[in-house]
């Protein structure tokens, strides 16, 4: 079984399987305390628990797309004994730095970040994008350090996870493993989509079709990231990406002014780059055309 797997989805089951490893406890030194810091993590006075606030995950809008999926009343009450929330983190601040120890996983409640790492020559390649309701963090659970920074788009707010604390109930809590796992499997299954052969017209036609269903705003679409971090994370030129969306214009595809995106032809769309859609259109959100 684990040949099939790779090294970080083996290090995460295993986690959440036994018992916590030593270096997910309170006790842990960290190389990087001031990230715990920046987060509230290491101070009440920086972050509010979610115990505070009365079945604050049960009347939460995105109850339906984050952890809580699946689970009872009961389970999501003991959920969230362990949830703080975070923010609003100011457009361009740090939730946390590559190379900051691994402390817990992360759930947007408001706004939008971007995951990104630098390369030996200290250009930014973009990873993922995430939007209200998503998670981030999945990935360094093996390696006990984050293996990217991730940044706000805009004005964020965010539920932390202890990733420890987590961990111990999931194995109390019937369905919460099984919930954590199925989104390390859409996580991963997005980086294939990424990493297979496509067109530069595929790639753009899917992602817009994907933010559509992520963010389940219909056809009426405000792209939060700049032109160069979409390109970034489709691996195309900024200019093929301006190019492109021009063109797609001129077709009757869609309507462009700034960051406003209106889908015309969703057929068309579909046509193009339904093989690049990033979202599994039967756990679509509401909303979507």
């Amino acid at each position: 079984m684990d040949q099939l797997l790779s090294p970080c989805t083996i290090g995460a089951v295993r986690s959440l399987e036994g018992r916590v490893p030593d270096h997910m406890t309170d006790n842990r030194p960290t190389s990087r305390p001031e990230m715990g810091e920046s987060l509230g993590m290491q101070g009440s006075r920086k972050v509010v628990n979610i115990t505070r606030l009365r079945q604050a995950c049960r009347s939460c809008s995105l109850v339906e797309l984050c952890l809580p999926m699946g689970l009872n009343t009961d389970d999501i009450q003991q959920l969230e004994s362990i949830v703080q929330v975070k923010g609003p983190l100011e457009k361009g601040a740090h939730l946390f730095r590559e190379g900051d120890s691994f402390q817990a996983i992360f759930a947007v409640r408001t706004g939008a970040l971007k995951t990104y790492s630098l390369d030996a020559d200290g250009r930014e390649h973009v990873l993922g994008f995430h939007l209200p309701g998503e998670l981030l963090g999945f990935d360094a659970i093996y390696p006990r350090y984050n293996r990217c920074s991730a940044m706000t788009l805009a004005d964020t707010s965010v539920c932390i996870l202890p990733f420890n604390q987590l961990a111990e109930l999931a194995q109390k809590v019937a369905g919460l493993q099984a919930t954590i796992l199925r989104l390390m499997s859409k996580n991963l299954s997005i980086s294939v989509n990424l990493a297979t052969d496509h067109t530069a017209e595929e790639r753009l036609a899917g992602f817009l079709l994907s933010i559509a269903q992520r963010t389940g705003e219909g056809t009426e679409l405000r792209l939060v990231m700049p032109r160069r971090d979409i390109a970034s994370y489709l691996r195309l030129a900024t200019e093929t990406v301006s190019r492109l969306l021009a063109r797609f214009q001129q077709e009757g595809l869609l309507e462009v002014h700034r960051k406003h995106v209106r889908l015309i032809d969703l057929d068309g769309l579909r046509e193009l780059g339904g093989s690049f859609e990033m979202v599994d259109r039967t756990h679509q959100r509401s909303g979507y055309l």
